[in-house]
């Protein structure tokens, strides 16, 4: 296993040469790279990943506490996810401004609409649907920030975010989750007697995965749903080690249909499956009998998606572009979750989903 060692490293570097100054936008995606690099700060010491993620932050965090690009009446669940970069720079320097930001944050949540039982609207231009996705943005920065700022009343709702994906969006039968529910049934893509969208989505299975994972570092170790959701998190680590490719050890875009034409296994949702099933084993939340298939998934995450060029960078290769349901821009084609939808999006090279995912992945084999 000696050559499965120090990738986190590896790739961290070419993150600060590739892009030393990420896009002047808040966008959900730099987060995710933001939170790999936290972990490989954690392991490492190096101050220039915590300088990395300063000086990025810092372009967006005001003094006074406001986010430059940030508006929190659009109602985006994904505008939540970089907050746990500022909740990090908090932890590490005290800092008031970050502070700040972080209760502008929460307090977008104090607003943002739900489903009848509580559960977060993906965003306000998707009404009454609740999408994977949605989970990895909104929850563990929701969990961390209560347990930061003394709101143990918001580990409930923390839970129930969780607890209603279990509910609505989980195949009995497979035990995968379907990309997005829409409790209305209003959308064309939604079941009409269930609600729910078409497939199961790689990349959306792996920020759920993500999801329970990072909610339960800072849920308390006696919440009365703790180990509900430790439960949730065994069936999906089932679920998911049924449909891992046996040769390659990586999962498919669209996860149990790997041997249909057109499908192929994808980057992000392998390294995300790999970061969450070796945190659970880390954190207890999982048994050792599962490490052998996180390592066979890592190894493969090596050997199927990272190559090295000649510009002498490490590179991620196989990343789906990006992946949604419906659509509410002019001109912008109807996305309707079917497998042809799926594999139809395009396939890029260090898409930063899939970097950052690949870097937490990495940083929990290396901590390990």
């Amino acid at each position: 296993m000696e050559l499965l060692k120090g990738w986190s490293v590896r790739m961290a570097e070419n993150q600060l040469k590739r892009m030393p100054r990420v896009k002047d936008k808040w966008h959900y995606v730099d987060g995710v790279v933001y939170k790999g690099l936290e972990q490989i700060y954690g392991n490492t010491g190096d101050d220039r990943y915590l300088r990395y993620i300063q000086d990025n932050m810092d372009m967006f965090v005001q003094e006074d506490g406001s986010i430059r690009g940030y508006d929190p009446h659009e109602h985006n669940i994904d505008h939540i996810n970089n907050g746990k970069a500022i909740l990090f720079l908090y932890r590490q320097t005290g800092a008031r401004k970050y502070r700040e930001a972080a209760y502008l944050l929460r307090d977008q949540l104090r607003t943002h609409p739900r489903t009848s039982e509580g559960g977060f609207w993906h965003k306000a231009v998707y009404p009454h649907q609740m999408w994977l996705d949605g989970l990895y943005m909104g929850a563990p920065f929701y969990a961390e920030f209560a347990r930061l700022f003394g709101e143990p009343e918001v580990f409930d709702d923390v839970a129930n975010q969780l607890l209603l994906a279990r509910e609505h969006l989980r195949d009995e039968a497979s035990g995968l989750y379907y990309h997005a529910w829409d409790e209305r049934r209003e959308q064309p893509w939604a079941d009409p007697e269930t609600g729910l969208s078409p497939h199961f989505w790689g990349r959306a299975v792996g920020w759920y995965a993500m999801a329970v994972v990072d909610v339960l570092d800072n849920l308390p170790a006696g919440h009365k749903d703790r180990q509900g959701i430790i439960s949730i998190f065994n069936g999906l680590a089932d679920a998911l080690l049924k449909v891992q490719d046996p040769e390659s050890g990586v999962w498919w875009q669209v996860l149990d249909q790997g041997t249909r034409e057109g499908n192929y296994v994808e980057a992000s949702a392998s390294c995300m499956i790999v970061y969450a099933l070796l945190k659970a084993i880390r954190l207890g939340v999982l048994s050792e009998t599962y490490r052998a298939s996180a390592e066979k998934g890592y190894a493969g995450i090596l050997n199927k998606f990272v190559i090295t060029r000649k510009d002498g960078l490490v590179h991620l290769i196989r990343n789906c572009a990006v992946a949604g349901l419906g659509g509410y821009n002019p001109g912008q084609p109807y996305r309707d979750g079917s497998f042809a939808y799926y594999i139809s999006e395009p396939i890029v090279t260090d898409d930063h989903k899939g970097i950052g995912a690949f870097l937490l992945a990495a940083a929990e084999y290396d901590r390990m």
